[in-house]
């Protein structure tokens, strides 16, 4: 036991060693990136208050980071050294502003969010608005608050991509698939977009717009192949155009996402026997089934 414990603590006194490295280099590439590393000094203070035992009875040597007090003493010495290579950033605040305030808007009540803006007429307070609205729901409010963000930043893909969806799930599809396609056309590479996109699509339920719905899900699931939604969108655009081997695959594949392994390897086993043998499609559909085969003998 002695001789198994010192291993440990050598091992862990280098583990510690490296994360104080790694802690020295996050301080300088934040530096370098013109953010103000006190930032750093302050996310540690906030670990200090979880510490469950003091200082005084924890033992460094079996734990794999340094404590939390050390840390905090070195990242103030490290931050006081690059402070004067922080930077005003106006673009990357604006963004963080408007990323906290449409998750805001989506999370917290309409109520709340209206009177939080107020009469505010930046062009967050005009998202946040339309949010709000849309969820009362004010499908005529949130459309004007919609035109008047929309005037402010004419070529954002993520403005038309807000709304196409409040359009969509307004039930208002035409609409939708038209600013989805504007949005499609500023950032084509767009995996969100072009998922959100194929939904409009999907929802007029048309010959051509379920062929168009197809083509934008496989960009998007190319993209990024790890969205639910995306591959049950997929799904149902490949069954809607009659290939009903590859709506298993698909389906195979969303099951797995979510870790329901007996379902992906049904629906893996349904495709490999309805789509050509060695396609991408029957080989997705063994990656599927082997990847679940294996979590079965796991569990």
């Amino acid at each position: 036991m002695g001789t198994g414990s010192a291993a440990q603590r050598r091992f862990f006194t280098h583990t510690r060693a490296e994360e104080a490295s790694a802690d020295q280099a996050g301080v300088r590439y934040m530096a370098r990136a013109g953010v103000a590393p006190q930032a750093m000094v302050e996310v540690l203070d906030r670990f200090r208050g979880q510490e469950s035992l003091s200082a005084a009875r924890q033992d460094p040597y079996v734990r794999t980071h340094p404590l939390t007090a050390d840390r905090l003493r070195a990242m103030k010495g490290f931050a006081a050294a690059y402070a004067d290579k922080a930077r005003d950033d106006p673009e990357a605040e604006y963004w963080f502003a408007r990323a906290k305030g449409k998750l805001g808007a989506f999370l917290q009540s309409p109520r709340y969010t209206l009177r939080k803006v107020g009469k505010d007429s930046s062009g967050i307070a005009h998202m946040r608005r339309a949010i709000a609205y849309h969820r009362q729901p004010n499908p005529d409010k949130a459309a004007a608050e919609m035109r008047a963000l929309e005037a402010e930043r004419p070529n954002d893909p993520y403005v038309h991509e807000l709304k196409g969806q409040i359009l969509l799930e307004s039930r208002r599809f035409a609409p939708a698939v038209k600013a989805y396609a504007r949005a499609v056309d500023l950032a084509p590479g767009n995996a969100l977009i072009l998922g959100g996109y194929g939904r409009a699509l999907l929802a007029l339920n048309t010959k051509d717009g379920n062929r168009k719905a197809l083509a934008a899900l496989e960009k998007a699931r190319a993209r990024d192949p790890y969205q639910p939604r995306l591959l049950r969108d997929l799904a149902v655009a490949y069954a809607r155009g009659g290939n009903n081997g590859m709506a298993s695959v698909a389906t195979a594949e969303r099951y797995a996402v979510m870790g329901r392994m007996k379902d992906a390897a049904m629906h893996a086993e349904r495709a490999m026997g309805m789509v050509p043998r060695g396609s991408p499609g029957w080989l997705r559909a063994q990656d599927v089934l082997a990847t679940a085969e294996a979590a079965k003998k796991r569990g």
